[in-house]
């Protein structure tokens, strides 16, 4: 683990986190007053039908609720729940560099395809890193210290 040079969680945005708990309460309610009414008594199937796309949401928050970011001395893993893991070779970046994550390029929060043809895993509009690779395209990650990781990247790419 001594080739660990920064490791960074970054947690879902506060909009995300709001669009969630609300859909999430309103889903409860939703359960408990169908419960209430004794209509769910009647048909038990509907409490399956009504609690399964509040435990699908909490699942998926559960899954993308933040970003690993680690950063060794030969290579930049990002992981982005259990299925979406990016390794990217310190010797295939050819620059990286601070950049902000907004609606107007990626269209929303999550795994987006940009207007400038480039792939993100965001968590939230704002900071983010730029990576630029010799093949492929160019990705972007959500970040709280973009200016950190790019100057430890950029210092592995030029030598110590």
């Amino acid at each position: 683990m001594k080739d660990v040079l920064y490791v960074e969680w970054v947690p879902a945005g506060t909009l995300v986190k709001a669009l969630v708990g609300f859909f999430s309460l309103l889903s409860l309610c939703i359960l408990l007053i169908t419960i209430a009414v004794g209509i769910a008594v009647q048909h038990p199937f509907l409490i399956v039908v009504l609690a399964s796309p509040l435990a699908f949401v909490l699942l998926v928050f559960w899954n993308y609720r933040g970003i690993q970011i680690k950063v060794t001395t030969n290579k930049l893993s990002i992981y982005y729940g259990f299925f979406n893991r990016k390794h990217i070779l310190i010797g295939d970046i050819v620059s990286c560099e601070p950049t902000k994550a907004s609606f107007g390029r990626y269209g929303g929060i999550g795994i987006r395809y940009g207007t400038d043809s480039s792939w993100a895993y965001t968590t939230s509009f704002g900071n983010a890193v730029k990576i630029v690779l010799q093949k492929g395209r160019p990705f972007v990650f959500s970040s709280n210290n973009p200016e950190k990781i790019c100057n430890i990247i950029n210092q592995m790419k030029n030598g110590p």
